[in-house]
C-alpha cells in the first residue's frame, strides 16, 4: 500500500476531502478541499504549494558523469552550464521515448536527474565502461513546487538565497528555516514558479516556514486535480496519459518518438552518439507519422448537444485522462488524450495525438463526446500551444 511523503503529516491534516491518489507508491493529495477551485486559483493568481516528492530522483557523479548523461539523453549536456536545468527525454535504441524529466547540472560532473518512472536499471545498463556513480536519492530528497504570481515575493521573504536574479531554468542554493535547499526556476504549471529540493528528514521545517510566512501572499496547498488542469493549459505532457513509455508499450502504435509528442526540439543530432540516435536521424529524413496538437473545442456545439437532451451544459469538474477518438471528415485520425475546461481561458481544451497530415494549426477536426450515454462529435480547432503562456512564466521574478 502507499506510504506518506516527507510532508504527509502536514498534507494529511490539511486534506479535508480525504481525496488521495497513489503516485509512485506514495499518498498524494488529489484535492484538499471538496473542490479544487481555490487551489487552481492559487496557481494562477497567488501562490500554490504542491508536494512533488514522489518524483524519482537520481544523483549522477563521477569522472565520466557528463559522458554518461550525454550517452543517454537526446540533448547535448555539454551546452549546459553549472546551475542550469534542462528538460529532456531519453529513448530506447529504436528512438522511442522511455521517459522525460529534468536534469540539473550541480557541478562539472554532478547532476540531479528527475524521472516519472523508475529509471535506475536503464541508467546502470547504459553506464557500463564508465567511471560514474548513480544513486537513487528518491527517498532522501523531498521536493516542493511553489507556483504562482506571488511565489517569487514569498521566496524572497523566507529564503536565504539569491532569488532576485534567478533566471528561468536556473538553480540557486541557500537555506529556508535553516535547512539547506536548492531552488530552481522550474515547474509544471506554465506559470511563474519554483521547485525546492531539500533533505527528506528536514522537509517539514521548510513546509512550515513557507505556509506560515506565506499567508500574506495568499498561499494555498494544491493537489493533483488543480495541477492537472494547469499543466494542460501549459501544453505539458504526462507519461502514460499523453504518451506511453516504450518500456510499457504493448503494440507498436503505443510507442512514440520525441517529435510525435512535441519534444522534437529536444533532439540534438549534431552531438556525439546517444541511445536511439541512428533511428531518430532516419526519422528526421522521413518525418514523423504523428504530431502533438492543441485542440480548442467548439463550446456552442457542446451546449447544443446538452440542449437537445433538455439539460444545461456540463462543464467537466476535473481534467479527463481518458482518450477519445478524433476524426476529420468522418475518418479517424487520432485521439484526444488530456481534456479539460480552462477556468482562465473560459474554453474547453485538449491535448491530442493526430496524424501528421491533419495536424496543421487552424485545421478543424471532430472530437468524440458522450452525452447521456450517446456518442456524438463536436468540432475542435487546432490551435498553437501552449494555450496559456503568461510573460511572467519566464521573466526574472520581481521581489
Amino acid at each position: 500500500m502507499p506510504v506518506g511523503t516527507a510532508f504527509h503529516e502536514r498534507t494529511m491534516a490539511l486534506c479535508e476531502s480525504l481525496n488521495y491518489r497513489e503516485w509512485s507508491g506514495y499518498y498524494t493529495v488529489g484535492v484538499y478541499e471538496m473542490h479544487h477551485e481555490h487551489e487552481y486559483n492559487a496557481i494562477r493568481n497567488s501562490a500554490a504549494l504542491i508536494d512533488i516528492s514522489p518524483l524519482f530522483k537520481y544523483r549522477v557523479t563521477g569522472r565520466d558523469a557528463t559522458r554518461f548523461v550525454n550517452r543517454v539523453i537526446s540533448r547535448d549536456i555539454q551546452k549546459v552550464s553549472v546551475d542550469q536545468v534542462i528538460y529532456c527525454c531519453w529513448c530506447d535504441p529504436d528512438g522511442k521515448v522511455i521517459d522525460d524529466g529534468t536534469i540539473t547540472r550541480l557541478g562539472e560532473n554532478d547532476y540531479r536527474w528527475t524521472a516519472a518512472d523508475p529509471s535506475l536499471r536503464w541508467f546502470q545498463q547504459n553506464s557500463l565502461g564508465l567511471d560514474v556513480k548513480i544513486d537513487d536519492i528518491s527517498e532522501q530528497t523531498a521536493a516542493l513546487a511553489l507556483q504562482g504570481p506571488t511565489s517569487g515575493k514569498l521566496l524572497h521573504a523566507v529564503a536565504d538565497a539569491n532569488i532576485s536574479n534567478l533566471k528561468y531554468f536556473r538553480v540557486t542554493h541557500g537555506k529556508i528555516a535553516g535547512v539547506p535547499v536548492d531552488i530552481s526556476r522550474t515547474g509544471y504549471t506554465g506559470d511563474l514558479g519554483f521547485e525546492i529540493w531539500m533533505p527528506w528528514k528536514d522537509a517539514v521545517r521548510v513546509w512550515d516556514k513557507l505556509m506560515n510566512e506565506g499567508e500574506i501572499f495568499d498561499i494555498h496547498p494544491a493537489g493533483m486535480v488543480a495541477l492537472d488542469i494547469a499543466r494542460i493549459e501549459a501544453g505539458l505532457i504526462l507519461i502514460e496519459v499523453d504518451y506511453t513509455s516504450s518500456k510499457k508499450a504493448q503494440i507498436e502504435s503505443q510507442r512514440y518518438t520525441p517529435a510525435e509528442i512535441g519534444l522534437g526540439k529536444l533532439v540534438d543530432l549534431k552531438k556525439e552518439t546517444f541511445v536511439g540516435r541512428d533511428a531518430l536521424a532516419a526519422q528526421e529524413k522521413s518525418g514523423s507519422e504523428r504530431s502533438l496538437v492543441g485542440l480548442e473545442i467548439n463550446w456552442n456545439e457542446v451546449e447544443a448537444l446538452y440542449d437537445k437532451m433538455g439539460m444545461a451544459p456540463q462543464v467537466p469538474s476535473m481534467a479527463s485522462r481518458t482518450a477519445v477518438p478524433v476524426y476529420r471528415n468522418g475518418r479517424h485520425v487520432g485521439k484526444a488524450t488530456s481534456i479539460t475546461w480552462s477556468p482562465t481561458l473560459k474554453k474547453m481544451i485538449a491535448l491530442a495525438s493526430v496524424e501528421r497530415d491533419h495536424s496543421s494549426v487552424g485545421s478543424t477536426l471532430q472530437m468524440e463526446m458522450t452525452v447521456e450515454s450517446v456518442r456524438h462529435t463536436v468540432s475542435a480547432k487546432i490551435v498553437s500551444m501552449p494555450f496559456f503562456n503568461p510573460p511572467r512564466k519566464t521573466a526574472v521574478p520581481t521581489v
